[in-house]
């Protein structure tokens, strides 16, 4: 089963035009192995096939990566705010060894499914906090979230983990209209990115927001 996993992983990081080595696709495999293991005790995810998970789960997270790379600066920090089950944070912390990556979940059975993960996996580039985003101080240089919240709840909520430059990037499904148009002052959307995931029915898009002058 893993080596179709695997070879799943492989076409799809050809169609997204992403390069990893044998290491990481084997990371990203064990990931979800043990998340279907895992699920069947914990839920910890409503998709159970692991062969579904490759695109609606890791090539979803990593259809993101060309424009954060494009964004990135040298060891960036990058928060993945309710991370539920390791995504997009675990793929990306994979796919860019050289990120510091905090994967944040106020639900400790995640969190303990996380640390798991992280250890099995040598993931050293990885950290956990099990908590509420909006208790924690330390700033990131980037904060990514999939479907946690609505974007001006997502705004409001990582207020304190981000500087005035700290990029925030939101994964949506649809384009979601009413959500932009209820963004809060002085955020903003700079960029606006249409995606196509392979193994992913349905619309996926990605934004990039910012604080601008108030």
């Amino acid at each position: 089963m893993e080596e179709k996993t695997q070879q799943l992983l492989r076409l799809g990081l050809e169609a997204l035009g992403l390069t990893l080595d044998e290491k990481q696709i084997r990371q990203l495999s064990q990931h979800l192995v043990v998340l279907e293991k895992w699920n069947r005790v914990h839920n910890l995810t409503a998709i159970r096939d692991i062969n579904e998970m490759v695109g609606k789960h890791v090539l979803d997270s990593l259809a993101v990566l060309p424009w954060l790379k494009a964004d990135a600066i040298p060891s960036m920090t990058v928060a993945d705010v309710g991370t539920g089950a390791g995504f997009p944070g675990i793929p990306l912390a994979i796919a860019c060894p050289d990120w510091q990556v905090t994967l944040m979940d106020s639900n400790h059975k995640k969190a303990g499914f996380l640390k798991h993960i992280i250890h099995i996996g040598d993931l050293r580039n990885v950290t956990v906090i099990a908590g509420r985003v909006e208790q924690q101080t330390q700033n990131y240089d980037a904060v990514i979230s999939r479907a946690f919240a609505s974007l001006a709840e997502m705004v409001e909520h990582t207020r304190p983990i981000c500087r005035d430059d700290t990029a925030i990037w939101a994964m949506k499904g649809k384009y979601p209209e009413e959500e932009l148009s209820a963004l809060p002052k002085p955020y903003i959307v700079t960029a606006a990115y249409p995606l196509v995931v392979p193994q992913c029915e349905g619309e996926r898009h990605l934004f990039k927001i910012t604080k601008g002058s108030a």
